[in-house]
């Protein structure tokens, strides 16, 4: 195991002027709190936070962040608290261990939901400070580094976690090595098969062609030295990964795929980076459209280089980064570069940029009450881009992902500007608003007063801000229909017990029910969240009582004993005045089918499980929904006078969904609590007499037998 002297070596090696004493101290306090704990492998759990600190230390990290790498498990996983940390090693460790701490506990796979509200958790805890997460990756590297003690179950789980989550957050961070070593070593977890066969195409193309690496990286250097352009080359074959992804997404075979080897080279400053573009263009064709500039036009991470792909020996498409030392350091180590120390002092690295920027960007711009799965979306749609850079007209450059369209492309100008966009112009020709955009290219976005985002904007854009909005616009619109909708059930519901929608009835009943506002009760009417008897009784609860000598629906089937649970089948949605029969599931109850229904079939084999049942007689209250599937013209006031002849017939409407939305005609889905068979033919037929009712039929869903399930 390393000790406390082959730790303080290695950081002595960039940092003569490191506090050895605290190091001592904080390594002596791990193992002491660590005593007696032993990881999966077997091994003293302490060998993990040493070897957590010795990967930070590699990084040439500062005092602070390996000493909170020394103690990152001990508030968590020890008897060591928050208070004795602090008094031992200070204020700032102390806050760093307990971010590492909260970090570890958020439990990042879960159920979707939960997973995204985690990830919103992390980046606000990330953007307080960095060294955390920094922290937090080399302990997950650690951890991938020997996965293979743990259960399998557990190996897949932690694996999936590391391909979603901290291998692209590590790459964002500006640690390229450290994401495709993590990407490697979850992909020899989840595709074991794939990844060996790579390695093993490697071998036998080593073997058919011998180094390729050795011979193309001396062609470089020989060209380099004809141009009497100093600089190092370096290559290399890309890792099994990479190699896998890039097999996927062009679905291209081994055999076929080009660029598997990736050369750097490694120049004094940014003047010879362009000659050493030159002289190697000039040896090899370069491929077309394989060209980026992040020199002039830098990552938000930072990351300068310039790449570019040429057709080397034998015709193998090569990948070139070229870049400088300085550009180089940064491309390694990330935001690591900001806590970076040489011969005992801070280095101040010009081409390294703070992402903490772009996380409070982030967090800022998504609202509070967001959606957490859209949430997730927007952080993944930020950490796995692949950027374009395109100019605006003035000549201002916008940082796009690979894909970005003119709406991504006026969203990131401003969301007004692509709220109200209805074309788009890229290098002067118009081009539809689905054109994906490339490096380069002059865009244009035409806007038009009056414009909103349309819902298939969603299907087009690429960026979380874009998508953002879109949904946030889409919302404000629906919740404006809905309070519209809502105005005019509220109406009905009044009338049919003799009174009047009135706004103070309105704000009486809004308060009664615990609802924010009149607009509010008639969103959630509107939606269907509330019914027009849920805002009516709120007021007048005697009214709704008139009812009282109805069929109750817990009376309404007949042929059961007392204590039996039944529910109306999904799928046929039974009502009173249909022949029914029920079906017996064991241990829950009964389910109620028409006996016309398809699901029927199912049961022929088992008579055991029949039940011969009648609907009670008597007046049965309004409580039965049926599914009605229609097709109504586009025109305007035409769902409120549908809802007004549904309030009509004294039934209520329960749901409404929009299945098609055309220029010309709304295709929906509307269900509605009816007493009877009867009572719903009349309300079918009211329907159906209405001019703007094109088609309408009642809507069964064999494929919903599966999911009936009996009330307990």
């Amino acid at each position: 195991m390393t000790t406390a002297d082959d730790l303080i070596t290695l950081v002595r090696a960039y940092n003569p002027r490191t506090d050895e004493d605290m190091l001592r101290r904080a390594f002596a306090f791990g193992a002491q709190m660590h005593d007696g704990q032993f990881r999966h492998s077997g091994e003293p759990y302490f060998t993990h936070p040493v070897a957590v600190t010795k990967i930070l230390a590699e990084q040439q990290m500062d005092d602070a962040t390996l000493v909170t790498a020394l103690l990152h498990d001990t508030i968590e996983d020890t008897k060591a608290s928050f208070a004795e940390v602090e008094q031992l090693f200070g204020r700032e460790i102390a806050e760093l261990v307990d971010g590492v701490t909260k970090l570890t506990n958020l439990q990042l796979t879960s159920t979707q939901t939960k997973q995204a509200e985690n990830f919103r958790k992390l980046f606000m805890a990330t953007s307080r400070d960095l060294r955390v997460t920094l922290v937090k990756l080399a302990d997950r590297l650690h951890n991938m580094r020997t996965i293979k003690s743990m259960r399998p179950e557990k190996q897949a789980q932690k694996s999936h976690e590391t391909m979603e989550i901290f291998a692209p957050l590590a790459g964002r961070m500006g640690m390229q090595w450290m994401r495709e070593e993590l990407e490697d070593l979850a992909f020899r977890v989840l595709n074991p098969e794939g990844r060996s066969s790579i390695i093993r195409r490697f071998i036998t193309l080593q073997k058919e062609a011998g180094d390729v690496v050795q011979k193309i990286t001396a062609d470089m250097r020989l060209e380099l030295d004809k141009a009497g352009v100093a600089a190092d080359v370096v290559g290399r074959a890309k890792k099994p990964y990479s190699i896998w992804r890039k097999m996927q997404e062009k679905e291209q075979s081994f055999s076929r795929l080009s660029d598997i080897y990736g050369f750097r080279v490694i120049a004094a400053t940014e003047a010879d980076c362009y000659r050493v573009l030159g002289a190697i263009h000039q040896r090899w064709r370069a491929v077309p459209g394989r060209f980026k500039d992040y020199i002039s036009q830098p990552k938000s991470n930072g990351y300068r280089s310039i790449h570019t792909t040429v057709s080397g020996r034998d015709g193998k498409r090569v990948e070139v980064q070229i870049r400088t030392r300085e550009m180089h350091e940064v491309a390694e180590t990330g935001v690591a570069a900001h806590w970076s120390y040489k011969n005992g002092e801070r280095v101040e690295n010009r081409f390294a940029v703070d992402p903490v920027e772009w996380i409070s960007k982030l967090t800022e711009r998504l609202d509070e009450d967001q959606d957490h799965e859209e949430f997730l979306e927007a952080v993944k749609l930020e950490m796995y881009v692949d950027q374009v850079f395109c100019f605006t007209p003035k000549g201002d450059v916008i940082k796009l992902p690979r894909g970005a369209t003119p709406i991504d492309f006026a969203y990131a100008i401003h969301t007004r500007i692509g709220s109200a966009i209805v074309g788009a112009k890229v290098d002067g020709l118009r081009v539809p608003l689905w054109t994906r955009l490339k490096n380069g290219q002059s865009v244009e976005a035409i806007t038009a007063e009056g414009q909103t985002p349309q819902a298939t904007w969603l299907d087009i854009v690429v960026t979380g801000r874009a998508k953002t909005a879109i949904r946030k616009s889409l919302k404000e619109e629906d919740r404006e229909r809905f309070i519209k909708l809502g105005r005019e059930l509220a109406r009905v519901a009044f009338e049919n017990v003799g009174k009047r929608a009135t706004e103070k009835a309105l704000r009486t009943a809004a308060k009664a029910l615990a609802i924010d506002g009149v607009d509010d009760l008639l969103s959630y009417l509107g939606s269907a969240q509330i019914t027009g008897r849920d805002v009516v009784g709120a007021i007048y609860p005697d009214l709704m009582q008139k009812e009282g000598d109805e069929v109750s629906a817990a009376r309404a089937v007949v042929g059961l004993s007392p204590d039996t649970n039944h529910k109306r089948a999904l799928c046929c949605q039974p009502v009173p005045g249909e022949r029914i029969m029920g079906i017996t599931y064991r241990g829950q109850g009964v389910v109620v089918h028409a006996i016309d229904c398809d699901a029927l079939v199912d049961f022929e084999d088992q008579p055991e499980r029949w039940v011969d049942l009648h609907w009670q007689e008597g007046v049965h209250a309004a409580v039965n929904s049926v599914t009605l599937d229609m097709t109504i013209s586009n025109d305007a006031g035409v769902l409120g006078r549908l809802c007004t002849l549904i309030g009509e017939q004294k039934a209520n409407i329960s749901d409404l969904k929009f299945i098609e939305r055309k220029p010309d005609y709304y295709r929906l889905m509307m269900d509605i609590d009816v007493r009877d068979a009867e009572h719903f033919h009349r309300v079918q037929t009211a329907l159906e007499a209405e001019s703007n009712v094109s088609s309408i039929s009642r809507h069964r869903d064999p494929g919903l037998a599966a999911t009936n399930q009996v009330e307990t």
